[in-house]
């Protein structure tokens, strides 16, 4: 039985579109590890239950337009003024003008940080020195009294050109929309220029409930250990889904 909701709401013109919902993030199971055999002869990280736990716990939301981005590309201005960035979108931050503004190119899907507002943090170098973009989420998210929301990019299934600045918002008391700051995998591509596609994953939302934890640390005894590894060497396979696993439910 289902006694937790995670409500979804946007504006009633976009909301109309239906396009590029909120989903379980289990929909979105990368194609390569679907593909994986897990065997006795052959184990592979297919039967690593805590890999596929970060697949398939909580829900996806998807960039809502096309973003491209020209990232540490020289450019120039129309006053001929050089800069190394640009990203530019289709839409407004209001979405209730969305449906007679979505041909205009308004460069306003989008919202930035400066360096100053990280500074001393190693995103900075990554973003290779650049400001920082925050993409506009039109999806109010609500949760039950008591739980919050943890956002991170797609466990173990990221995009490889960028992500987001993961955080936690009491999304049970927190009224508007969240915006999501992105980092540019300068890493890998210190030049960058990109068109990130409508409906690529961007986030992963985890729901939990907010407790007060204190840390305490113990000895385990030898007797103890050697115990719990003669039991988890009875089986060759499955052991920690069959005996210590808990399946959970994401609707």
């Amino acid at each position: 039985m289902f006694n937790k909701e995670i409500e979804f709401s946007a504006h009633e013109d976009y909301f109309a579109l239906k396009q590029d919902c909120p989903t379980p993030i289990k929909l979105n199971i990368p194609e390569w590890f679907k593909k994986l055999e897990h065997t006795i002869q052959f184990k592979t990280i297919k039967g690593c239950i805590p890999f596929l736990d970060t697949l398939t716990s909580g829900y996806l939301l998807k960039m809502p337009q096309d973003f491209y981005v020209r990232h540490n590309v020289d450019n120039k201005n129309e006053k001929g003024e050089e800069f190394k960035d640009s990203f530019q979108t289709y839409g407004l931050h209001d979405m209730s003008q969305l449906l007679v503004a979505k041909h205009v190119n308004l460069n306003a899907g989008f919202d930035t940080h400066t360096q100053k507002q990280v500074e001393g943090s190693p995103f900075i170098e990554k973003n290779k020195n650049l400001p920082f973009y925050k993409i506009i989420n039109p999806w109010k998210i609500k949760t039950p009294k008591g739980y919050s929301c943890l956002f991170v990019p797609p466990l173990n299934n990221t995009d490889d050109r960028f992500s987001i600045i993961s955080g936690i918002v009491d999304t049970d008391v927190f009224p508007n929309e969240i915006n999501f700051p992105i980092i540019i995998n300068g890493d890998k591509y210190p030049i960058l220029e990109t068109t990130i596609k409508k409906g690529t994953p961007y986030v992963q939302i985890i729901p939990f409930k907010r407790d007060n934890w204190k840390m305490c640390l113990k000895p385990r005894k030898q007797k103890e250990i050697q115990n719990s590894r003669l039991f988890f060497g009875l089986k060759i396979m499955n052991t920690y889904k069959d005996k210590y696993w808990n399946k959970k439910l994401w609707k």
